[in-house]
Protein backbone atom coordinates (compact mmCIF):
# COMPACT_ATOMS: atom_id res chain seq x y z
CA UNK A 1 0.00 0.00 0.00
CA UNK A 2 1.36 3.41 -0.94
CA UNK A 3 1.11 6.51 0.78
CA UNK A 4 -1.38 7.97 -0.90
CA UNK A 5 -4.10 5.25 -0.53
CA UNK A 6 -6.47 6.04 1.64
CA UNK A 7 -8.03 3.16 3.66
CA UNK A 8 -11.38 1.56 2.77
CA UNK A 9 -14.38 3.31 5.37
CA UNK A 10 -16.09 0.79 7.76
CA UNK A 11 -19.37 -0.45 7.47
CA UNK A 12 -20.46 1.62 10.13
CA UNK A 13 -18.80 4.60 8.70
CA UNK A 14 -20.45 4.38 5.63
CA UNK A 15 -23.98 3.37 7.48
CA UNK A 16 -23.45 7.04 9.25
CA UNK A 17 -22.74 8.85 6.15
CA UNK A 18 -25.91 6.94 4.49
CA UNK A 19 -28.05 8.21 7.47
CA UNK A 20 -26.60 11.59 7.11
CA UNK A 21 -27.52 11.68 3.62
CA UNK A 22 -30.69 9.91 4.28
CA UNK A 23 -31.40 12.85 6.63
CA UNK A 24 -30.89 15.83 4.20
CA UNK A 25 -32.93 13.74 1.41
CA UNK A 26 -35.70 13.38 4.15
CA UNK A 27 -35.72 17.42 5.16
CA UNK A 28 -35.57 18.09 1.59
CA UNK A 29 -38.21 15.74 -0.05
CA UNK A 30 -40.10 13.89 2.84
CA UNK A 31 -40.74 10.63 3.71
CA UNK A 32 -42.36 9.42 0.31
CA UNK A 33 -39.63 11.52 -1.60
CA UNK A 34 -36.61 10.24 -0.13
CA UNK A 35 -34.95 8.55 -3.11
CA UNK A 36 -32.59 6.28 -2.43
CA UNK A 37 -30.75 6.65 -5.68
CA UNK A 38 -29.96 10.61 -4.38
CA UNK A 39 -28.89 8.95 -0.71
CA UNK A 40 -26.41 6.48 -2.44
CA UNK A 41 -25.19 9.11 -4.93
CA UNK A 42 -24.37 11.76 -2.28
CA UNK A 43 -22.57 8.84 -0.40
CA UNK A 44 -20.47 7.86 -3.35
CA UNK A 45 -21.90 4.17 -2.94
CA UNK A 46 -24.35 1.85 -5.81
CA UNK A 47 -28.09 1.36 -4.76
CA UNK A 48 -28.44 -1.66 -3.88
CA UNK A 49 -25.31 -1.30 -0.77
CA UNK A 50 -28.11 0.53 0.70
CA UNK A 51 -30.56 -2.08 0.34
CA UNK A 52 -27.92 -4.66 1.64
CA UNK A 53 -27.30 -2.55 5.07
CA UNK A 54 -31.31 -1.36 5.61
CA UNK A 55 -33.67 -3.97 3.67
CA UNK A 56 -36.05 -1.42 2.54
CA UNK A 57 -36.41 1.98 1.81
CA UNK A 58 -38.88 1.91 4.91
CA UNK A 59 -35.77 0.62 7.25
CA UNK A 60 -33.83 3.52 5.83
CA UNK A 61 -36.46 5.94 6.81
CA UNK A 62 -36.84 4.31 10.16
CA UNK A 63 -33.41 4.37 11.24
CA UNK A 64 -32.76 8.17 9.62
CA UNK A 65 -35.57 9.25 12.46
CA UNK A 66 -34.48 7.42 14.74
CA UNK A 67 -31.06 9.43 14.23
CA UNK A 68 -32.56 12.77 13.52
CA UNK A 69 -34.51 12.49 16.84
CA UNK A 70 -31.26 10.81 19.02
CA UNK A 71 -29.45 13.79 17.61
CA UNK A 72 -31.96 15.89 19.25
CA UNK A 73 -31.94 14.31 22.57
CA UNK A 74 -28.34 14.56 22.52
CA UNK A 75 -28.21 18.21 21.90
CA UNK A 76 -31.20 18.76 24.80
CA UNK A 77 -28.62 16.61 27.07
CA UNK A 78 -25.34 18.31 26.49
CA UNK A 79 -26.86 21.84 26.36
CA UNK A 80 -29.04 20.99 29.96
CA UNK A 81 -26.14 19.34 31.96
CA UNK A 82 -26.72 20.38 35.48
CA UNK A 83 -29.07 22.38 35.20
CA UNK A 84 -32.83 22.33 36.55
CA UNK A 85 -36.11 24.13 36.14
CA UNK A 86 -36.25 27.66 33.51
CA UNK A 87 -32.21 27.09 33.06
CA UNK A 88 -32.74 23.91 31.30
CA UNK A 89 -35.56 25.62 28.94
CA UNK A 90 -32.85 28.79 28.67
CA UNK A 91 -30.37 26.40 27.53
CA UNK A 92 -32.07 23.91 25.12
CA UNK A 93 -34.11 26.79 23.65
CA UNK A 94 -30.33 28.84 22.53
CA UNK A 95 -29.12 25.46 21.19
CA UNK A 96 -32.17 24.57 19.19
CA UNK A 97 -32.36 28.33 17.89
CA UNK A 98 -28.95 27.51 16.82
CA UNK A 99 -30.19 25.04 14.68
CA UNK A 100 -32.08 27.81 12.20
CA UNK A 101 -28.57 28.20 10.69
CA UNK A 102 -28.60 24.66 9.68
CA UNK A 103 -32.31 23.53 9.54
CA UNK A 104 -31.81 20.00 8.26
CA UNK A 105 -32.80 18.76 11.42
CA UNK A 106 -36.03 20.58 11.83
CA UNK A 107 -36.96 20.31 9.03
CA UNK A 108 -36.49 16.08 9.30
CA UNK A 109 -38.50 16.64 12.49
CA UNK A 110 -41.01 17.92 10.63
CA UNK A 111 -40.73 15.38 7.51
CA UNK A 112 -40.70 12.54 10.61
CA UNK A 113 -44.01 13.88 11.85
CA UNK A 114 -46.17 14.42 8.41
CA UNK A 115 -44.57 10.45 7.98
CA UNK A 116 -46.44 9.33 11.43
CA UNK A 117 -49.62 8.09 9.72
CA UNK A 118 -47.84 5.74 9.13
CA UNK A 119 -47.90 2.89 11.67
CA UNK A 120 -44.49 1.76 11.76
CA UNK A 121 -42.98 5.09 10.99
CA UNK A 122 -45.46 6.79 13.84
CA UNK A 123 -44.22 4.27 16.01
CA UNK A 124 -40.70 5.47 15.74
CA UNK A 125 -41.57 9.09 15.91
CA UNK A 126 -43.80 9.08 18.63
CA UNK A 127 -41.36 7.31 20.55
CA UNK A 128 -38.50 9.70 19.67
CA UNK A 129 -40.68 12.83 20.63
CA UNK A 130 -41.65 10.56 23.86
CA UNK A 131 -38.06 10.61 24.90
CA UNK A 132 -37.74 13.84 23.96
CA UNK A 133 -40.64 15.16 26.46
CA UNK A 134 -39.23 12.83 29.24
CA UNK A 135 -35.99 13.95 29.52
CA UNK A 136 -36.93 17.61 29.41
CA UNK A 137 -39.55 16.53 32.11
CA UNK A 138 -37.21 15.16 34.14
CA UNK A 139 -34.41 17.14 33.81
CA UNK A 140 -36.60 20.66 34.19
CA UNK A 141 -38.98 19.28 36.93
CA UNK A 142 -41.57 21.82 35.44
CA UNK A 143 -45.42 21.34 35.24
CA UNK A 144 -46.77 19.90 32.22
CA UNK A 145 -48.57 23.18 30.98
CA UNK A 146 -44.90 24.60 30.83
CA UNK A 147 -43.71 21.62 28.97
CA UNK A 148 -46.38 21.55 26.99
CA UNK A 149 -45.28 25.38 25.33
CA UNK A 150 -42.09 24.57 25.75
CA UNK A 151 -42.52 22.17 22.92
CA UNK A 152 -44.95 24.54 21.55
CA UNK A 153 -42.22 26.92 20.70
CA UNK A 154 -39.94 24.37 19.79
CA UNK A 155 -42.40 22.84 17.09
CA UNK A 156 -42.77 26.43 15.57
CA UNK A 157 -39.57 26.77 15.03
CA UNK A 158 -39.68 23.68 13.14
CA UNK A 159 -42.47 25.11 11.06
CA UNK A 160 -40.34 28.14 10.77
CA UNK A 161 -37.60 26.17 9.30
CA UNK A 162 -40.22 24.00 6.96
CA UNK A 163 -41.05 26.90 5.40
CA UNK A 164 -38.08 28.64 4.87
CA UNK A 165 -38.93 31.54 6.83
CA UNK A 166 -35.61 32.50 7.47
CA UNK A 167 -34.75 35.23 5.13
CA UNK A 168 -38.62 36.19 4.42
CA UNK A 169 -39.01 39.79 3.12
CA UNK A 170 -42.68 39.91 4.57
CA UNK A 171 -42.59 41.40 8.31
CA UNK A 172 -44.90 39.22 9.94
CA UNK A 173 -42.43 36.27 9.51
CA UNK A 174 -39.73 38.55 10.50
CA UNK A 175 -42.01 39.61 13.84
CA UNK A 176 -42.29 36.06 14.19
CA UNK A 177 -39.10 34.50 13.79
CA UNK A 178 -37.76 37.69 16.12
CA UNK A 179 -40.17 36.47 19.02
CA UNK A 180 -38.85 33.03 18.91
CA UNK A 181 -34.93 34.42 19.44
CA UNK A 182 -36.03 36.41 21.86
CA UNK A 183 -38.04 33.92 24.03
CA UNK A 184 -35.26 31.48 24.05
Amino acid sequence: MNATTTPRSTAQDRREAILEAALVELAEHGARGMSTEAVAKAVGISQPYIFRLFGTKKELLKATIERCMRGTLEMFRTAAAGLTGEAVFAAIGEVYNQRLTNPVYLRAQMQSYVAADDAEIGEVVRRGLGELVEYVERASGLPPAEIAAFFAHGMLLNVIASMDLLGADEGWARRLLEGCRERA
